[in-house]
């Protein structure tokens, strides 16, 4: 595998491996993708303080959440379809983060289903949730993510209906249907006869893992995006989490909070913790990015709950400095999705490396021993964003 120097290095090779549609869907947010160029931009724009002569010989990034010991306050965060990046990609990304001792999060629309990437790692994995109209079916999903030994559960809270990703439409992934838009992705996967072979041959059954028993046999990529389009339950509300609680007793986290009063809220509720989120910019276009909607909420709720966010994390310094902001851990999105289609596992396994090695850095030279020292305390200005238009 050709070896990434960066993090950002592996998106260039997503670009270069990927079938157009594919790498659109990863890379691409919603509407004028503004919020997707905040997330970095802001987030890039925090200036750390750097200490000197602190003594930084023994730095530990070692971190405890929801009553787990980890590598370090970092983890792969959900992600739909991650599995078609790489030949059952899902396995290929749990794997590596169980070697690295870092959490991995299944995301409902995953290629590969629950009972697969449990088969396949020997740690256990967390398992986000979207909530379904069928709640039948959404209780058969909690016991199955019970039975996998699933360590916490994501409920994703922020797309009651679809954002619109202009990106998908342009590119065919989605709103051409029938033969004309498997027209478009036939071409676009023949100029890649790399992954046509390892993934689009190999890499079979391609069955949409979590969601098959709804879509039926010989489902596809319409099918997929017809039922995100018209079964996710738009009626859910705070009232549900006590649904969901009578189905489930581990850790549950509510992913996309946004707002200080909605952190209050899930705290009030008794959440395990929060994400504090913008689901990458693929929501919601022109809301703040989660670097500028943290450090409210993170004061919001204190203690009361685990403060976790993701955007535009693109390096162990942008972990660093996310914590700064007020998180206790970090999960990483795009980054992860980047380097499994760039180089499968050993790609995901070499960005947790990189990432750990960049935090090493990045805390020594703030004068940050342990996680736990890192906060407000170790930022020396929060910047203007550079991206808005």
């Amino acid at each position: 595998m050709r070896r990434a120097a960066s993090g950002n290095d592996y998106r260039r090779l997503a670009k270069a491996r990927l079938p157009h549609f594919l790498f659109e869907y990863i890379d691409g947010g919603s509407y004028d993708e503004v919020t997707l160029r905040r997330n970095v931009a802001d987030l890039q724009a925090v200036a750390l303080r750097q200490r000197v002569l602190r003594d930084v010989s023994q730095i530990d990034l070692g971190a405890r959440l929801f009553g787990q010991d980890w590598a370090m306050p970092v983890g792969l965060g959900p992600i739909g379809l991650a599995g078609m990046n790489a030949r059952r990609g899902e396995v290929q990304a749990a794997r590596a983060a169980a070697r690295a001792h870092v959490p991995f999060a299944l995301s409902t629309v995953s290629a590969c289903s629950l009972d697969e990437v449990a088969a396949g790692t020997d740690r256990p994995f967390w398992f986000q949730l979207y909530v379904a109209r069928d709640r039948g079916f959404i209780a058969e999903l909690i016991a199955k993510a019970k039975a996998a030994r699933c360590g916490a559960l994501l409920l994703t809270v922020d797309m009651p209906v679809a954002g619109s990703r202009y990106r998908d439409l342009r590119s065919g992934l989605a709103g051409a249907p029938g033969w004309a838009g498997g027209l478009r992705r036939f071409c676009q996967t023949l100029a890649r006869p790399r992954w046509a072979w390892d993934v689009g041959v190999r890499g079979r059954p391609h069955a949409l893992g979590n969601i098959a028993p709804l879509l039926g046999p010989n489902s596809g990529l319409e099918d997929f995006f017809g039922w995100i389009r018209g079964n996710f339950d738009a009626t859910i509300s705070w009232e549900d989490l006590d649904w969901l609680r009578g189905r489930w007793d581990g850790p549950l986290i509510v992913k996309g909070i946004l707002d200080p009063e909605d952190a209050r809220e899930a705290a009030e509720r008794g959440v395990d913790g929060i994400i504090v989120s913008n689901h990458g910019g693929r929501q919601l276009d022109g809301v703040l990015s989660t670097a500028r909607a943290l450090p409210p909420i993170a004061e919001a709720v204190g203690d009361r709950l685990t403060v976790l966010a993701d955007g535009g994390v693109r390096s162990g310094l942008d972990v660093v400095r996310m914590m700064a902001l007020g998180a206790k851990g970090v999960l990483l999105g795009r980054a992860w999705a980047y380097a499994l289609a760039g180089g499968g596992q050993a790609g995901v396994a070499h960005l947790l490396k990189l990432i750990e090695a960049e935090m090493r850095v990045a805390m020594a030279l703030t004068g940050c021993l342990r996680v736990e020292d890192i906060g407000p305390q170790a930022i020396a200005e929060i910047g203007e964003a550079r991206a808005g238009g």
